[in-house]
């Protein structure tokens, strides 16, 4: 099973699109991994980080990063986000893997070229919540900034999303 998250309750159909980080693709329907879904559940805007340890992952960098967390994924938002992520509505729908192909393993991101008919949608409720639920950290910092310079010169896997909306 695949998933989309949406702020939008009403999406019958998912119709494929241009991407701007794609221009010599064609139109695409996005999906994620349950393992990554995670990294989705925030406003839609909100610049985020999330990070964690692999297999590869030397012990200095679990040490600066992980020290003192006992959960498998950290996900790091600008303090300017949180009142929005404690106010927005959020709707997962799961979609048939039947079409859809891998573009990047390590973000878990899946495509698909075909117009994609959810299977369900249902309201993820608190976002604080289902965070929580899926054992993540939050991490909640003035800047993104420090963090995003630091995590390419690692082991951790991480993935940067939206981070145009970052603090610069």
């Amino acid at each position: 099973m695949f998933y989309h998250f949406s702020e939008e309750d009403n999406i019958e159909i998912f119709h494929p699109r241009k991407h701007l980080s794609f221009p010599d693709r064609p139109p695409m329907v996005w999906a994620i991994d349950d393992d990554r879904s995670p990294l989705y559940l925030l406003p839609r805007d909100c610049p985020r980080i999330g990070f964690w340890a692999t297999p590869e992952t030397n012990d200095d960098d679990r040490e600066k990063f992980l020290h003192i967390t006992s959960a498998d994924k950290i996900v790091a938002i600008e303090s300017g986000w949180l009142e929005r992520l404690q106010r927005t509505k959020l709707y997962r729908y799961s979609l048939a893997p039947e079409h859809f192909t891998m573009i990047d393993e390590g973000a878990g991101y899946f495509i698909s070229y075909e117009t994609e008919k959810p299977l369900e949608m249902k309201p993820v409720g608190s976002l604080l919540e289902a965070l929580v639920k899926r054992g993540v950290e939050l991490r909640i910092m003035p800047s993104l900034t420090p963090l995003a310079e630091q995590l390419p010169k690692t082991t951790l896997h991480y993935s940067m999303i939206r981070m145009r909306n970052a603090i610069k």
